[in-house]
């Protein structure tokens, strides 16, 4: 496995490393001596599935606070996402900094999700479908959220939003 910083503390891409034959491909896309060679979160407590009708919808930025917090793995399984990480760590020299990077089911593309950082996306086309590994159980009392045009951090989405949860829409501004 491969692991690339993306310029959040913390965060990485991870493209895979196909082995290919006359048959198709094998690569791996989780190796737990890998993560912890890192200093990376390599426990795993759930495993989810994000499945999204409709371009344009949004989902998150989300995150769990403590003692609950969680680092994810994030890869487009199908059609196409354009995926954001924002660094909420007030300690981070990276705090208030987001990146932003295209997973699509055919660049296969991953990105590592510390604990602290929230993360949301936007489809890039119909019938995208996320798959996550998630290192913390989710606690509903202790997920939290950022508006996704929230005027702190001045994200820039490549299209008008479309479908987003009322809970997504209604996050208060930031407060430093």
């Amino acid at each position: 496995m491969r692991f690339e910083p993306v310029g959040l503390e913390g965060a990485w891409s991870l493209p895979h490393d196909p082995v290919e034959d006359p048959r198709g491909f094998f690569a791996r896309v989780w190796d737990r001596a890998g993560f912890h060679d890192r200093g990376l979160t390599a426990d795993l407590a759930q495993c989810s599935l994000s499945y999204n009708r409709q371009i344009r919808t949004i989902r998150g930025l989300h995150y769990q606070a403590a003692p609950a917090e969680e680092a994810k793995l994030v890869r487009c399984i199908r059609g196409a996402v354009y995926d954001v990480l924002l660094d909420l760590r007030p300690r981070s020299p990276t705090y208030t900094r987001w990146i932003a990077r295209e997973l699509t089911a055919d660049n296969r593309l991953a990105l590592y999700v510390p604990a602290g950082v929230a993360h949301g996306y936007q489809t890039l086309s119909d019938d995208a479908e996320l798959l996550y590994l998630i290192s913390a159980p989710y606690v509903a009392e202790l997920a939290r959220g950022v508006r996704w045009n929230d005027p702190a951090f001045s994200i820039v989405w490549p299209l008008p939003a479309g479908v987003m949860s009322e809970r997504d829409q209604r996050y208060a501004d930031f407060q430093r």
